[in-house]
Protein backbone atom coordinates (compact mmCIF):
# COMPACT_ATOMS: atom_id res chain seq x y z
CA UNK A 1 0.00 0.00 0.00
CA UNK A 2 2.17 2.63 -1.23
CA UNK A 3 0.95 5.91 0.10
CA UNK A 4 1.16 8.77 -1.92
CA UNK A 5 3.69 7.88 -3.77
CA UNK A 6 4.36 7.15 -7.77
CA UNK A 7 4.15 3.61 -9.15
CA UNK A 8 7.38 4.08 -10.96
CA UNK A 9 10.22 6.06 -10.90
CA UNK A 10 9.63 9.88 -9.35
CA UNK A 11 12.21 11.96 -11.13
CA UNK A 12 10.67 15.00 -12.23
CA UNK A 13 9.50 14.82 -16.01
CA UNK A 14 9.04 18.14 -18.33
CA UNK A 15 6.49 18.00 -20.68
CA UNK A 16 4.69 20.47 -23.50
CA UNK A 17 1.38 19.31 -24.15
CA UNK A 18 -1.27 22.12 -26.30
CA UNK A 19 -4.42 21.91 -25.09
CA UNK A 20 -6.92 21.22 -27.98
CA UNK A 21 -10.05 22.92 -26.98
CA UNK A 22 -12.65 24.03 -29.33
CA UNK A 23 -13.62 27.77 -29.80
CA UNK A 24 -16.94 27.05 -28.42
CA UNK A 25 -15.54 25.46 -25.17
CA UNK A 26 -12.65 27.80 -24.68
CA UNK A 27 -12.57 31.46 -25.78
CA UNK A 28 -9.56 32.47 -24.18
CA UNK A 29 -7.81 29.41 -25.16
CA UNK A 30 -8.34 29.43 -28.79
CA UNK A 31 -7.23 32.59 -29.47
CA UNK A 32 -3.60 33.31 -30.20
CA UNK A 33 -3.57 36.76 -27.55
CA UNK A 34 -5.11 36.66 -24.43
CA UNK A 35 -8.29 38.49 -23.94
CA UNK A 36 -8.19 41.76 -21.90
CA UNK A 37 -8.72 42.87 -18.62
CA UNK A 38 -10.79 43.24 -16.73
CA UNK A 39 -13.36 40.74 -17.80
CA UNK A 40 -16.76 42.51 -18.14
CA UNK A 41 -18.97 40.98 -15.41
CA UNK A 42 -22.47 39.10 -16.92
CA UNK A 43 -25.83 39.47 -14.82
CA UNK A 44 -26.21 37.02 -12.01
CA UNK A 45 -24.17 34.76 -10.18
CA UNK A 46 -24.30 32.42 -7.22
CA UNK A 47 -22.10 32.66 -4.27
CA UNK A 48 -21.70 28.53 -4.56
CA UNK A 49 -21.01 28.37 -8.38
CA UNK A 50 -24.95 26.63 -9.10
CA UNK A 51 -24.42 29.60 -12.39
CA UNK A 52 -21.48 27.56 -13.99
CA UNK A 53 -22.99 24.21 -13.67
CA UNK A 54 -23.87 23.03 -17.02
CA UNK A 55 -25.01 19.29 -16.96
CA UNK A 56 -26.75 19.46 -15.11
CA UNK A 57 -27.88 22.53 -14.78
CA UNK A 58 -28.51 24.38 -11.51
CA UNK A 59 -26.74 21.91 -9.34
CA UNK A 60 -23.75 22.65 -6.98
CA UNK A 61 -20.55 22.46 -9.41
CA UNK A 62 -19.05 19.65 -7.54
CA UNK A 63 -21.51 17.45 -8.52
CA UNK A 64 -21.61 18.57 -11.81
CA UNK A 65 -20.99 16.41 -14.87
CA UNK A 66 -19.48 19.55 -16.37
CA UNK A 67 -19.01 22.95 -15.83
CA UNK A 68 -18.63 26.53 -17.93
CA UNK A 69 -15.07 27.32 -18.08
CA UNK A 70 -15.81 30.44 -20.58
CA UNK A 71 -14.01 32.95 -18.19
CA UNK A 72 -14.90 35.77 -22.01
CA UNK A 73 -17.06 37.25 -18.75
CA UNK A 74 -17.46 36.53 -15.30
CA UNK A 75 -19.95 36.65 -12.57
CA UNK A 76 -20.67 38.61 -8.94
CA UNK A 77 -18.44 36.96 -6.38
CA UNK A 78 -15.82 35.47 -8.56
CA UNK A 79 -12.38 35.80 -8.42
CA UNK A 80 -10.33 35.22 -12.04
CA UNK A 81 -7.20 33.33 -11.72
CA UNK A 82 -4.37 32.96 -13.63
CA UNK A 83 -3.17 29.40 -12.84
CA UNK A 84 0.29 28.19 -12.21
CA UNK A 85 0.61 24.96 -10.85
CA UNK A 86 -2.33 22.39 -10.18
CA UNK A 87 -1.14 19.99 -7.24
CA UNK A 88 -3.62 16.49 -7.58
CA UNK A 89 -5.21 14.58 -5.42
CA UNK A 90 -2.79 11.87 -4.45
CA UNK A 91 -5.61 9.51 -4.97
CA UNK A 92 -6.20 11.03 -8.41
CA UNK A 93 -2.53 11.02 -9.63
CA UNK A 94 -1.66 7.25 -8.29
CA UNK A 95 -5.19 6.59 -10.63
CA UNK A 96 -3.87 8.06 -13.80
CA UNK A 97 -0.12 6.69 -13.41
CA UNK A 98 -1.88 3.33 -12.67
CA UNK A 99 -3.93 3.52 -16.22
CA UNK A 100 -0.40 5.07 -17.94
CA UNK A 101 0.98 1.91 -16.71
CA UNK A 102 -1.68 -0.71 -17.75
CA UNK A 103 -1.71 0.99 -21.53
CA UNK A 104 2.12 0.07 -21.92
CA UNK A 105 3.34 3.85 -20.55
CA UNK A 106 7.19 3.43 -18.93
CA UNK A 107 9.41 6.07 -17.65
CA UNK A 108 8.73 9.44 -18.87
CA UNK A 109 5.99 8.20 -20.55
CA UNK A 110 4.11 7.90 -17.77
CA UNK A 111 4.13 11.76 -16.87
CA UNK A 112 3.59 12.15 -20.22
CA UNK A 113 0.13 10.13 -20.09
CA UNK A 114 -0.94 11.60 -17.19
CA UNK A 115 -0.70 15.22 -18.47
CA UNK A 116 -2.69 14.03 -21.49
CA UNK A 117 -5.61 12.48 -19.05
CA UNK A 118 -5.51 15.97 -16.80
CA UNK A 119 -6.02 17.49 -20.45
CA UNK A 120 -8.42 15.35 -21.62
CA UNK A 121 -10.25 15.73 -18.25
CA UNK A 122 -10.44 19.58 -18.52
CA UNK A 123 -11.68 19.65 -21.31
CA UNK A 124 -14.31 17.06 -21.11
CA UNK A 125 -15.76 18.48 -17.67
CA UNK A 126 -14.35 21.92 -17.62
CA UNK A 127 -12.61 20.98 -14.12
CA UNK A 128 -10.40 18.81 -12.87
CA UNK A 129 -12.27 16.31 -11.92
CA UNK A 130 -11.28 12.33 -12.13
CA UNK A 131 -14.19 10.98 -13.58
CA UNK A 132 -12.61 7.51 -11.75
CA UNK A 133 -11.82 8.83 -7.95
CA UNK A 134 -14.20 11.24 -7.91
CA UNK A 135 -11.51 13.87 -6.20
CA UNK A 136 -9.57 16.66 -7.83
CA UNK A 137 -6.82 18.48 -5.75
CA UNK A 138 -5.91 22.28 -5.75
CA UNK A 139 -4.49 25.19 -7.17
CA UNK A 140 -1.76 27.65 -7.37
CA UNK A 141 -2.16 30.76 -9.43
CA UNK A 142 -2.05 34.63 -9.65
CA UNK A 143 -5.45 36.85 -9.04
CA UNK A 144 -6.11 38.43 -12.47
CA UNK A 145 -9.59 40.20 -11.48
CA UNK A 146 -11.44 40.20 -8.41
CA UNK A 147 -15.73 40.41 -9.31
CA UNK A 148 -17.47 42.50 -7.18
CA UNK A 149 -19.35 41.51 -3.77
CA UNK A 150 -16.34 38.92 -3.44
CA UNK A 151 -16.01 40.62 0.42
CA UNK A 152 -13.69 42.01 2.35
CA UNK A 153 -11.38 39.14 2.19
CA UNK A 154 -10.79 39.24 -1.59
CA UNK A 155 -7.35 39.18 -2.55
CA UNK A 156 -6.33 42.35 -4.38
CA UNK A 157 -5.15 41.55 -8.35
CA UNK A 158 -1.32 40.28 -8.52
CA UNK A 159 -1.87 38.30 -5.31
CA UNK A 160 -0.29 35.04 -5.40
CA UNK A 161 -2.60 32.11 -3.81
CA UNK A 162 -3.80 28.92 -3.25
CA UNK A 163 -6.91 27.49 -3.39
CA UNK A 164 -8.58 25.76 -0.21
CA UNK A 165 -11.31 24.41 -2.31
CA UNK A 166 -11.05 20.61 -4.60
CA UNK A 167 -10.36 21.30 -7.82
CA UNK A 168 -13.40 19.09 -8.93
CA UNK A 169 -15.44 22.33 -8.20
CA UNK A 170 -13.17 24.70 -9.84
CA UNK A 171 -13.82 25.73 -13.45
CA UNK A 172 -10.98 25.47 -14.79
CA UNK A 173 -8.92 26.04 -18.47
CA UNK A 174 -6.00 24.77 -19.45
CA UNK A 175 -3.90 26.45 -22.19
CA UNK A 176 -0.98 24.38 -22.06
CA UNK A 177 0.84 21.82 -19.54
CA UNK A 178 4.50 22.95 -19.08
CA UNK A 179 5.36 20.21 -16.72
CA UNK A 180 4.93 17.13 -14.24
CA UNK A 181 6.11 16.71 -11.38
CA UNK A 182 5.11 12.50 -9.97
CA UNK A 183 6.70 13.14 -6.75
CA UNK A 184 4.69 15.85 -6.03
CA UNK A 185 2.10 14.93 -7.82
CA UNK A 186 1.95 18.49 -9.34
CA UNK A 187 1.61 19.98 -12.58
CA UNK A 188 2.76 23.10 -13.99
CA UNK A 189 0.60 24.50 -16.42
CA UNK A 190 -0.85 27.60 -18.28
CA UNK A 191 -4.23 28.54 -18.26
CA UNK A 192 -7.04 30.18 -15.94
CA UNK A 193 -9.71 29.48 -13.23
CA UNK A 194 -12.51 30.93 -11.11
CA UNK A 195 -12.88 31.05 -7.45
CA UNK A 196 -16.49 31.24 -5.95
CA UNK A 197 -17.59 34.21 -3.50
CA UNK A 198 -17.94 30.67 -0.67
CA UNK A 199 -14.76 29.45 -1.83
CA UNK A 200 -11.54 29.85 0.58
CA UNK A 201 -8.28 30.76 -0.03
CA UNK A 202 -4.11 31.07 1.58
CA UNK A 203 -2.21 34.09 -0.02
CA UNK A 204 1.10 32.25 -0.28
CA UNK A 205 3.61 32.96 2.29
CA UNK A 206 6.50 34.37 1.73
CA UNK A 207 8.92 32.76 4.00
CA UNK A 208 7.97 29.37 2.43
CA UNK A 209 9.03 27.88 -1.42
CA UNK A 210 5.86 27.91 -3.41
CA UNK A 211 5.83 24.10 -4.13
CA UNK A 212 6.88 23.59 -0.25
CA UNK A 213 3.63 25.57 0.66
CA UNK A 214 1.33 24.40 -2.01
CA UNK A 215 1.77 20.46 -1.24
CA UNK A 216 1.30 21.28 2.95
CA UNK A 217 -1.81 23.29 1.57
CA UNK A 218 -3.57 20.77 -0.32
CA UNK A 219 -3.95 18.87 2.71
CA UNK A 220 -4.46 21.36 4.95
CA UNK A 221 -7.12 19.86 6.82
CA UNK A 222 -6.43 17.21 8.05
CA UNK A 223 -3.84 18.29 11.31
CA UNK A 224 -6.70 20.35 12.62
CA UNK A 225 -8.78 17.01 12.75
CA UNK A 226 -6.13 15.59 14.38
CA UNK A 227 -5.96 18.30 16.93
CA UNK A 228 -9.83 18.28 17.72
CA UNK A 229 -9.93 14.58 18.14
CA UNK A 230 -7.10 13.06 19.95
CA UNK A 231 -6.64 13.46 23.78
CA UNK A 232 -3.78 13.24 25.93
CA UNK A 233 -2.50 9.91 26.85
CA UNK A 234 -4.59 8.72 23.96
CA UNK A 235 -3.49 5.97 21.54
CA UNK A 236 -3.61 6.62 17.27
CA UNK A 237 -3.34 4.78 14.48
CA UNK A 238 -2.21 6.14 11.09
CA UNK A 239 -2.55 4.10 7.83
CA UNK A 240 -0.46 5.79 5.59
CA UNK A 241 1.61 7.60 8.34
CA UNK A 242 4.69 8.10 5.40
CA UNK A 243 2.81 10.72 3.05
CA UNK A 244 2.37 14.32 3.55
CA UNK A 245 -1.12 14.06 5.30
CA UNK A 246 -0.02 10.96 7.06
CA UNK A 247 3.35 12.94 8.53
CA UNK A 248 1.27 16.24 9.78
CA UNK A 249 -1.43 13.42 11.19
CA UNK A 250 1.16 11.20 13.17
CA UNK A 251 2.90 14.11 14.23
CA UNK A 252 -0.01 16.32 15.94
CA UNK A 253 -1.22 13.05 17.02
CA UNK A 254 2.14 12.62 18.86
CA UNK A 255 1.62 16.95 20.24
CA UNK A 256 -1.92 16.01 21.19
CA UNK A 257 -1.45 12.45 23.34
CA UNK A 258 1.85 14.14 24.78
CA UNK A 259 4.21 10.88 25.62
CA UNK A 260 1.33 8.95 27.87
CA UNK A 261 -0.03 8.32 24.60
CA UNK A 262 0.97 6.05 22.07
CA UNK A 263 1.26 6.65 17.92
CA UNK A 264 1.12 4.07 15.89
CA UNK A 265 2.38 3.87 11.45
CA UNK A 266 1.45 1.85 9.22
CA UNK A 267 3.34 2.43 6.10
CA UNK A 268 4.29 -0.25 3.66
CA UNK A 269 6.89 1.84 1.61
CA UNK A 270 9.88 1.03 2.46
CA UNK A 271 11.38 4.71 1.75
CA UNK A 272 8.70 6.58 3.29
CA UNK A 273 8.81 4.11 6.43
CA UNK A 274 12.49 4.87 7.19
CA UNK A 275 11.81 8.50 6.71
CA UNK A 276 9.07 8.43 9.12
CA UNK A 277 11.44 6.45 11.46
CA UNK A 278 13.90 9.00 11.37
CA UNK A 279 11.32 11.88 12.37
CA UNK A 280 10.63 9.86 15.75
CA UNK A 281 7.06 10.70 16.09
CA UNK A 282 5.63 7.54 16.12
CA UNK A 283 5.97 4.93 18.82
CA UNK A 284 6.30 1.95 16.06
CA UNK A 285 6.50 2.33 12.21
CA UNK A 286 5.16 -0.88 11.31
CA UNK A 287 5.36 -2.20 7.56
CA UNK A 288 2.20 -3.74 6.07
CA UNK A 289 -0.27 -3.05 3.84
CA UNK A 290 -3.56 -1.34 4.92
CA UNK A 291 -5.44 -3.71 2.66
CA UNK A 292 -4.80 -6.74 5.20
CA UNK A 293 -7.50 -5.26 7.92
CA UNK A 294 -6.37 -8.75 10.09
CA UNK A 295 -2.49 -7.79 9.85
CA UNK A 296 -2.89 -4.23 10.93
CA UNK A 297 -5.18 -5.29 13.74
CA UNK A 298 -2.74 -8.16 14.68
CA UNK A 299 0.28 -6.39 15.08
CA UNK A 300 -1.52 -2.49 16.47
CA UNK A 301 -2.27 -5.15 19.41
CA UNK A 302 0.97 -6.57 19.75
CA UNK A 303 2.37 -3.14 20.14
CA UNK A 304 -0.60 -1.68 22.18
CA UNK A 305 -0.30 -4.42 24.94
CA UNK A 306 -3.21 -5.97 23.83
CA UNK A 307 -5.46 -2.97 23.30
CA UNK A 308 -7.12 -1.23 20.05
CA UNK A 309 -6.46 1.84 19.75
CA UNK A 310 -8.77 5.63 20.52
CA UNK A 311 -8.27 7.14 17.20
CA UNK A 312 -7.60 5.90 13.96
CA UNK A 313 -6.77 7.86 10.76
CA UNK A 314 -7.48 6.79 7.66
CA UNK A 315 -4.57 9.20 5.05
CA UNK A 316 -3.98 6.06 2.40
CA UNK A 317 -4.10 6.74 -1.61
CA UNK A 318 -5.79 3.22 -2.15
CA UNK A 319 -8.73 1.50 -2.29
CA UNK A 320 -10.15 -1.32 0.41
CA UNK A 321 -7.86 0.15 3.42
CA UNK A 322 -11.33 0.99 5.37
CA UNK A 323 -11.91 -1.85 7.85
CA UNK A 324 -7.95 -1.64 8.52
CA UNK A 325 -8.83 1.62 10.64
CA UNK A 326 -12.32 0.15 12.32
CA UNK A 327 -11.16 -3.19 12.58
CA UNK A 328 -8.32 -1.56 14.83
CA UNK A 329 -10.79 0.85 16.71
CA UNK A 330 -12.00 0.60 19.96
CA UNK A 331 -15.63 0.38 20.63
CA UNK A 332 -16.96 4.19 20.78
CA UNK A 333 -13.66 5.09 19.47
CA UNK A 334 -12.90 7.22 15.95
CA UNK A 335 -12.14 6.08 12.41
CA UNK A 336 -11.51 9.20 10.70
CA UNK A 337 -11.32 8.82 7.05
CA UNK A 338 -9.33 11.42 5.02
CA UNK A 339 -8.65 9.38 2.28
CA UNK A 340 -10.13 10.59 -0.85
CA UNK A 341 -10.22 6.63 -2.21
CA UNK A 342 -12.83 5.81 1.14
CA UNK A 343 -15.72 4.16 -0.01
CA UNK A 344 -18.60 4.98 2.57
CA UNK A 345 -20.46 2.14 1.51
CA UNK A 346 -17.51 -0.23 2.80
CA UNK A 347 -16.77 1.53 5.71
CA UNK A 348 -20.38 1.76 6.91
CA UNK A 349 -21.25 -1.91 6.00
CA UNK A 350 -17.97 -3.09 7.14
CA UNK A 351 -18.43 -2.16 10.69
CA UNK A 352 -21.76 -3.16 10.40
CA UNK A 353 -20.28 -6.54 9.46
CA UNK A 354 -17.88 -6.85 12.06
CA UNK A 355 -19.83 -5.73 14.94
CA UNK A 356 -18.01 -2.58 15.80
CA UNK A 357 -19.82 0.34 17.46
CA UNK A 358 -17.04 2.85 16.42
CA UNK A 359 -17.84 6.84 15.27
CA UNK A 360 -16.89 7.06 11.55
CA UNK A 361 -16.01 10.63 10.42
CA UNK A 362 -16.00 11.90 6.68
CA UNK A 363 -12.25 13.66 6.29
CA UNK A 364 -13.37 17.15 5.44
CA UNK A 365 -10.22 18.99 3.96
CA UNK A 366 -11.84 22.95 5.18
CA UNK A 367 -11.30 23.59 8.83
CA UNK A 368 -11.36 27.14 10.16
CA UNK A 369 -7.67 28.73 9.91
CA UNK A 370 -6.58 25.13 8.90
CA UNK A 371 -3.93 26.58 6.47
CA UNK A 372 -2.24 28.75 8.98
CA UNK A 373 -2.56 25.60 11.75
CA UNK A 374 -0.29 23.18 9.30
CA UNK A 375 2.16 26.14 7.89
CA UNK A 376 2.91 26.75 11.41
CA UNK A 377 3.81 22.90 11.73
CA UNK A 378 6.26 23.39 8.80
CA UNK A 379 8.07 26.21 10.90
CA UNK A 380 7.71 24.99 14.10
CA UNK A 381 9.63 21.59 13.04
CA UNK A 382 12.65 21.73 11.20
CA UNK A 383 12.81 18.03 10.87
CA UNK A 384 9.60 17.28 8.95
CA UNK A 385 10.10 20.74 6.79
CA UNK A 386 13.31 19.35 5.63
CA UNK A 387 12.22 15.91 4.51
CA UNK A 388 8.57 18.00 3.06
CA UNK A 389 11.68 20.21 0.56
CA UNK A 390 13.59 16.99 -0.13
CA UNK A 391 10.23 15.49 -1.49
CA UNK A 392 8.35 18.43 -2.46
CA UNK A 393 9.76 21.47 -1.96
Amino acid sequence: MPTETPTASAAEHDISLQANLSPQASPAAAGAVALPLPRPIAPGGDPYGVHRALSPAATLPQPAERLDNDFSRLFRGEMLLAVETLNIDAASFRQMEEAAVAAGATGGAIAEAVGRQVLATVERRGKQHNPVTGSGGMLLGRVLQVGPERGEEAARVGDRVATLVSLSLTPLRIDRIRAVRRESAQVDVDGEAVLFASGPFARMPADLPDRLALAVLDVAGAAPQVARLVRPGASVLVLGAGGKSGILCALEARRRAGLAGRVFGVESHEPYARDLEALGICDKVLRLDARDPVAVRDAVLAENKGAEVDVAFSCVNVPDTEMAAILTTRSRGTAYFFAMSTSFTKAALGAEGVGKDVDLFIGNGFAEEHAEHSLAMLRQFPDMRALFERRYG
